[in-house]
């Protein structure tokens, strides 16, 4: 569990690499067994905090799943996106994120089921990937910067989609497949992320549009 006002703490690594997202929903589901409520903070100390491709499939799968109508969670999501995205922007090897974020916690048995909601997309998903277009899912260097950049665009558009039911639901798919470009060394996803984001951004720009009218 977190505690204090920040994260100081080395940064803890998974037992072994998340290998795609059958892995994540493993290690997550048997950290949400483990008590009645999980920490922000036990979720991503499930995957280690070392690499960018599981930082982001957490918040990602926490936004796409049906816990992205808990009031206020989205946000939080979106806090951590936007930290880790500046912080491989900055070259960090090691991501902080503050404690308050750290110390929200989901009650176990909402997101279990959520979970479980997952794991048919998740074994789809695993199954088409490969490593292919390599050069466009690199962390290392400039390499990362297209994909923090984008990151951090989706961070920034996830708070005033909380006005519109389900809509971070399409941040958390754009987020997902990131993490999963990163972790599989798959380009495509990265290009078919891409085409995500421009949809956030097409319904996010046509709302703010429609509130004018209203004005």
């Amino acid at each position: 569990m977190a505690t204090g006002h920040e994260q100081t703490a080395p940064c803890p690594g998974p037992e072994a690499p998340v290998k795609g997202l059958e892995d994540l929903l493993d290690l997550l589901s048997g950290k949400a067994e483990q008590d009645s409520r999980i920490e922000v903070s036990d979720m991503l100390g499930a995957v280690g905090q070392r690499s960018f491709g599981p930082m982001l499939l957490v918040p990602g799968l926490t936004v796409l799943s049906p816990l992205s109508a808990v009031p206020g969670l989205p946000t939080a999501m979106a806090i951590i996106v936007a930290l880790v995205a500046t912080q491989l922007l900055l070259q960090r090897r090691c991501f902080w994120l503050p404690g308050w974020v750290l110390r929200r916690s989901i009650d176990t048995r909402i997101l279990l089921k959520a979970l479980r909601a997952l794991r048919p997309v998740a074994r789809v998903a695993d199954r088409m990937t490969r490593p292919r277009l390599q050069i466009l899912a690199g962390t290392d260097g400039i390499t990362g910067y297209p994909v923090a950049l984008l990151c951090l665009l989706i961070a920034l558009t996830m708070p005033p989609l909380e006005l519109i039911p389900f809509a971070n639901s399409l941040a958390g798919a754009a987020l997902t497949i990131f993490g999963l470009a990163l972790i599989t060394r798959d380009g495509l996803l990265v290009l078919l992320a891409g085409a995500v984001c421009a949809a956030i951004v097409w319904l996010v720009a046509g709302n703010l549009s429609a509130l004018d009218l209203f004005a």
